[in-house]
């Protein structure tokens, strides 16, 4: 049957309002930091981990009691009274997340942030399944035009990790894609709110350590949003439609690196190269089973010199650089940093500087990075 979620799932905090100022406080209110096992049985109930991230109640579906357990990496589901019917929207969304969510920001979040300037998002997540429920495991990502900390944002990405039951994502399958390595199905819809494009996996997978911009780039290349948009919050949990008392999320990180390639922990720091400028890359593969070289060439498009250049990119998921030419070039949290040499460290105006590299992939299919910025400004990608 079709899903048809008619409300973002914090999006009940509208309704709330409507039958209730107490909820409000228990939407927007944050316990302090859960150094010990930490219960929660609010409606809207949410505390900190790890002094990062919030692990949130979010019963926004049903009036049955649901429970939390947040330990120190993550929460279990204790608890989950009640069931709504598998054509509809789910009964809740226990999660923890990184950004903002309803103005409920994660401490230090550097969220949101605009698509066109990170460099990475890595992420991992571990989960615990039941049988004896019907749910998905779902990480969710937002995107919005807007660097907006309240509010539906304009459009979701969901991953489904697992589903049990007789659930499908909103709208309707459109293919399939290969995204962080993995071959996903795709589907493409609206729940009345906001845009959603989910990504299912045709198995359960467990656990996963990825790169949360490998998905956000496939989303932008659908048309679905732009790199001028703003990743506002991303979200690991489950949506529950009958019952779902033992599942967990066992661990949890994200961190969100800015272009330059700075650890994405507080506020962005410049780029280590020379001034910005505007900019065009070229990027040549050549590939063989579970090897490649790439040959990337950057034009100065700007009016004005570039003395000194930072040329900073996103490896797709699976991938590893070995060795280079003509540059120094260096790889953090998947993202590809590459700095010249003295004799190239200059791109005049019109003209254009090479460098290549060789590298390792896994996986049965190679794909190219899509997204690049030089010295901290996006360029566009030939």
């Amino acid at each position: 049957m079709r899903l048809a979620r008619p409300f973002p799932r914090i999006r009940s905090a509208v309704l709330a309002l409507a039958l209730a100022v107490g909820s409000l406080t228990a939407l927007t209110a944050t316990a302090p930091d859960a150094r010990a096992d930490q219960q929660i049985c609010d409606q809207y109930g949410s505390t900190t981990v790890q002094g990062r991230y919030v692990a949130q109640n979010n019963r926004w579906g049903t009036s049955a009691t649901q429970c939390i357990n947040v330990t120190s990496t993550g929460f279990q589901l204790t608890r989950a009274d009640g069931s709504v019917p598998t054509n509809g929207a789910p009964k809740s969304y226990p999660s923890i997340y990184n950004g903002c969510h309803y103005t409920n920001c994660s401490p230090g979040t550097n969220l949101p942030m605009q698509i066109s300037s990170i460099g990475s998002a890595p992420s991992s997540i571990s989960y615990t399944y039941v049988n004896n429920a019907v749910y998905n495991a779902s990480y969710d990502i937002w995107l919005d035009p807007t660097p907006r900390k309240d509010g539906v944002n304009r459009t979701e990405i969901m991953i489904w990790l697992n589903r049990v039951g007789p659930i499908q994502p909103i709208g309707s399958r459109v293919g399939t894609a290969s995204v962080g390595g993995r071959s996903w199905e795709v589907w493409t819809g609206s729940n009345g709110s906001n845009d959603v494009i989910s990504f299912v996996a045709p198995s359960a997978i467990g656990s996963m350590s990825f790169d949360v911009m490998d998905f956000v780039d496939e989303t932008v290349r659908r048309g679905m949003a732009q790199p001028s948009w703003y990743l506002t919050s991303v979200q690991a949990g489950f949506e529950p439609w009958q019952g779902g008392a033992g599942l967990a999320v066992n661990s949890f990180s994200s961190s969100v690196n800015a272009g330059s390639g700075n650890d994405g922990g507080g506020d962005d720091e410049p780029p280590t190269g020379g001034q910005p400028g505007s900019c065009e890359v070229t990027y040549t593969a050549n590939t063989w089973p579970g090897g490649f070289t790439a040959n990337t060439t950057v034009t100065n498009t700007g009016s004005t010199a570039i003395d000194g250049w930072e040329l900073s990119f996103p490896l797709p998921g699976g991938q590893s650089v070995t060795s280079a030419w003509n540059a120094s070039v260096s790889s953090s949290g998947g993202t590809v940093t590459a700095r010249p040499t003295e004799h190239n460290r200059t791109i005049a105006p019109g003209a254009s500087q090479s460098f290549g590299f060789q590298g390792t992939y896994s996986g049965s299919t190679f794909s190219e990075p899509t997204r690049f910025t030089l010295n901290g400004t996006a360029c566009t990608v030939k």
